[in-house]
Order: structure tokens, then C-alpha cells, then sequence
């Protein structure tokens, strides 16, 4: 019986041997989720970025002609829609800015929202100086809890305050990773979403924000269909929400908190 025991435990053994060497050899998912910014302003320009092939979020102006007719559009296709907030230094109607009132800021906010139908969340437009008030953005934060709405940082300042409040009101939320089209030429661009895809294999996932411009369109088109044979799994924001859970990645934070202005 013993030799017949000791051939079994070794069976066993390189078994589980191969089962860790498998498991370890396994690549790390790396999870991308895409927005683009600054929509309704060209129904014809911003239809290319409903013809993307894949789960983009589309981020509309609420000041723009063509908001409520593209949110229905995007809507339509299946497309996430964002209220795509302006906030100081952006100006016009809606604009939020700190020397505002709290009754302003509210009274903004809605109008936004109903000159955007079909929201699922908001992201700032511009934003540098008013997402580093942290007062106003807790208000923000538990007013989108209210609605029932997710956030997305932009992150267009280090001195944010706007992840951090949603992370202690509890509220669904992401920020961004990567720019794509701050250069706006299409070898730039095309460099920012190697960057984006590094980035998602590193920590697990990344999110990038674009814009309607044709280079940045045109550099999407050609490549987005390529992410799946490169192993990058291309998901929708809400999705990605879930997936980082509410925690700050190593850039943004420290052991998943997201750093606070001082």
C-alpha cells in the first residue's frame, strides 16, 4: 500500500504544482473605459462618436445647442450619458464658481440636468479651481446620492477635493487616468492610448477622457477594434466603477483614499 500512497501523493502534488504554475502564468485583466468630453455642440461631428464600437460615455455640455437632441441619440444607441458640467474657470449660464451662493449652485445644477435627459452621471468640464473647494463638492456629492447619479473626477487640477468628498459620502464613483488629446495630432494621441493601455495592465484598469476632435476620433476608430487581441477588455464607466470599487489607484491616493486638499 505504501509505494501505492507515495505515487498518489505525488500525482497530487505536481497537480497542485501545475495548478499554481497555470495560475500564476495567467494574465492580470486590464479593464479600459472611455468618455468623451465637450458633446452637443455638432450633431454630425459628435454621430462619429456614437458609431464607436464599444461602450464609450458620452460627456454633453448642458450649454450647447444640440444637448438634449444628442442625450436622446446617445441614449437611443446605448450609449451612457453624462452631464458634462462646467465649473470655474468655464463661464456661461450654468457654470459653477466659489464665490456662488448655495442656492445658485443648486439652482444651476438643475437647470443642467434638464437641459441634459437621460444622465447617469456627471463629470466636471474644466473645474481646475472649483473642484478644490471641498464644500462645495460634499454638497455636490450628496446631492448626485440623492439622484441617484454617479461621479467621475476629471481631474483637471491636483488639488481636487471632488474624488475625496465622493469617497466620504459614499457615492459611485471613478477618475480619470489619462488625457488622450491634450496634443491635439493624431501621433500624440495615438502615444496617450499606449499610455492608457500600459496603464491597465500595471494597476488593473484605466480611464481615459477624449474629446470630439477628427484626430482623436480617427486615432479611435482605427484602434479601439484592436484592444481585445491585445487582451485589454474594454468596459462601460458604470462598469468601471464596480471594478475599482470606490478606490483610489497609487496615483490618485494612498492604501485606496484619495488624497485631500490641505
Amino acid at each position: 500500500m505504501r509505494p501505492v500512497l507515495l505515487s498518489l501523493l505525488c500525482c497530487l502534488a505536481g497537480a497542485a504544482h501545475a495548478a499554481t504554475a497555470e495560475t500564476a502564468a495567467a494574465p492580470h485583466k486590464a479593464y479600459l473605459s472611455l468618455i468623451i468630453d465637450d458633446l452637443g455642440q455638432s450633431l454630425p461631428r459628435d454621430r462619429r462618436v456614437l458609431a464607436l464600437p464599444g461602450p464609450v460615455a458620452t460627456a454633453v455640455m448642458p450649454d450647447t445647442p444640440h444637448a438634449a437632441e444628442f442625450a436622446r441619440e446617445a441614449h437611443r444607441a446605448g450609449k451612457t450619458v453624462m452631464l458634462h458640467m462646467p465649473m470655474d474657470p468655464a463661464t456661461g449660464p450654468f457654470a459653477w464658481h466659489p464665490d456662488l451662493p448655495q442656492e445658485e449652485l443648486e439652482k444651476r445644477l438643475n437647470a443642467a440636468f434638464r437641459a441634459v435627459p437621460y444622465t447617469s452621471g456627471l463629470n466636471n468640464h474644466m473645474g481646475s479651481r472649483m473642484t478644490a473647494e471641498p464644500q462645495a463638492m460634499a454638497w455636490l456629492m450628496a446631492d448626485l446620492q440623492g439622484r441617484h447619479k454617479f461621479f467621475v473626477d476629471s481631474r483637471t487640477s491636483a488639488r481636487t477635493a471632488a474624488a475625496a468628498q465622493a469617497q466620504k459620502t459614499g457615492l459611485a464613483s471613478v477618475s480619470r487616468d489619462v488625457f488622450l488629446d491634450d496634443e491635439r495630432t493624431e501621433a500624440a494621441i495615438f502615444t496617450q492610448l499606449q499610455t492608457a493601455i500600459s496603464l491597465a495592465r500595471k494597476q488593473g484598469s484605466a480611464v481615459m477622457i477624449g474629446h470630439p476632435y477628427p484626430q482623436t476620433l480617427a486615432v479611435l476608430e482605427r484602434e479601439l477594434p484592436k484592444l481585445k487581441a491585445q487582451g485589454i477588455d474594454w468596459i462601460d464607466i458604470k462598469l468601471m466603477i464596480s471594478v475599482r470599487g470606490n478606490q483610489a489607484t497609487v496615483a490618485h491616493g494612498k492604501n485606496g483614499r484619495y488624497h485631500e486638499v490641505r
